[in-house]
């Protein structure tokens, strides 16, 4: 469920791999805990014989559907939900059974926005939203770690990007002045 490197350009490379905060996994770990404390009473608290035993079967099965679908899907979403920002573009890979992921260039990145609750600036963690060129516009990162430093970093993708992609002074007068020298020799 690690994030396929076979997917990078030949001299692209990961410069942050991120899931969504482990915030995400609160919930199913609770349901997790209630569930095996639930099964631990009933074989403590059921009356021992063959109403107890089915008792204690209707307690695990009840759990262990409640772990699958509270627990164990939510960690599955988690793990699969990936954020990744390279020196070339931002990929957002989600999904358990099927996949799906957008790719956003960096020269795509019009603008880019945090937000944070006063819980989530507890917690570490934000929602990044990312504008770019293009048909879908938007996307909203929710549960980002650290979101500041993510911010940053990717400030710093896109401008090294537009400065790999510009030319500068120097080199427009070098072009400027080869151009002139190829016509001035016709």
């Amino acid at each position: 469920m690690a994030f396929p490197d076979d997917v990078l350009t030949k001299d692209e490379h990961v410069v942050l791999n991120l899931h969504p905060h482990w915030k995400a996994l609160i919930r199913p770990v609770f349901v997790l805990v209630l569930a095996v404390a639930a099964v631990v009473a009933g074989w403590i608290f059921l009356p021992s014989g063959t109403a107890g035993m089915v008792g204690l079967y209707a307690i695990g099965a009840i759990a262990l559907v409640l772990v699958a679908w509270l627990a164990l899907w939510p960690f599955l979403v988690w793990k699969t939900t990936h954020y990744v920002f390279t020196n070339e573009r931002v990929l957002l890979q989600h999904g358990v059974f099927s996949r799906g992921r957008r790719d956003i260039p960096l020269g795509r990145v019009n603008d880019h926005s945090m937000n944070q609750s006063l819980m989530e600036r507890i917690l570490g963690c934000g929602t990044l939203t990312i504008e770019s060129a293009g048909e879908r516009g938007q996307s909203v990162l929710t549960d980002i770690p650290h979101v500041e430093r993510v911010q940053t970093t990717l400030y710093e993708l896109v401008e090294g990007d537009r400065d790999k992609h510009s030319l500068g002074d120097d080199e427009m007068r070098e072009i400027m002045e080869s151009m002139r020298e190829g016509r001035g020799g016709q």
